[in-house]
């Protein structure tokens, strides 16, 4: 699997975008369960329809894959996820995002895609937040107290731990959380976690 890792959007690196997706499945699985917490659903497909736009303005083909819909049924989100080539997971609430990833089993089946040659995984914000081994230090850019799911949900604190590091988005950047990303690179300072910060248009490729 290859990595296409943006601060926001698609950032500054698209040639080098459309270089990684694969050849032969320009399918995408967009999934935008980062912003579950949000009650302004016109805004929300407002992002939500541009960032689809922005996909489909380099020849891909597009479906929203929403992972509530596959929550305690796995191996049917697994099924749809095997035939895509890409999928672009969008920002939000990170800990929304690794709830919706667990009670849907997205957490296990990215895991079996590792070794997948024909597979990108793409994203911003949140979405590429998630990646790393340990969620600490991002709950001083988002909410703990949103909970979608069930107030009984309990925060999870693992990432996916699909790369070696903490990623720290918006940092430096014309952002409303970029004031909030200088306070997880002090906290990820100070409890000696390994990290990498991303300006907005900014992108770690990993092929």
């Amino acid at each position: 699997m290859k990595f296409y890792l943006s601060s926001y959007k698609l950032g500054n690196e698209v040639p080098k975008l459309k270089k990684l997706i694969p050849k032969d499945n320009k399918k995408v699985a967009y999934i935008p369960n980062a912003l579950d917490y949000s009650t302004d659903l016109e805004r929300r497909s407002k992002s939500e329809k541009s960032d689809i736009a922005d996909l489909e303005n380099l020849g891909l083909k597009v479906e929203l894959v929403d992972l509530r819909d596959y929550f305690k049924d796995q191996k049917r989100l697994e099924d749809k996820l095997s035939k895509v080539g890409v999928i672009w997971v969008r920002g939000g609430n990170t800990f929304v995002l690794r709830e919706a990833m667990k009670l849907s089993g997205f957490d296990k089946i990215i895991k079996k895609f590792m070794k997948k040659e024909d597979l990108l995984y793409g994203g911003y914000s949140a979405g590429i937040c998630i990646l790393a081994p340990t969620l600490k230090g991002i709950d001083l850019m988002d909410d703990l107290t949103q909970k979608p799911y069930g107030k009984d949900q309990k925060i999870i604190w693992k990432g996916l731990a699909l790369i070696d590091y903490s990623i720290v988005p918006h940092y430096d950047s014309d952002h409303p959380e970029s004031a909030d990303a200088n306070k997880s690179v002090e906290y990820l300072k100070r409890h000696k976690i390994p990290f990498k910060t991303l300006r907005d248009g900014e992108v770690i490729i990993i092929e």
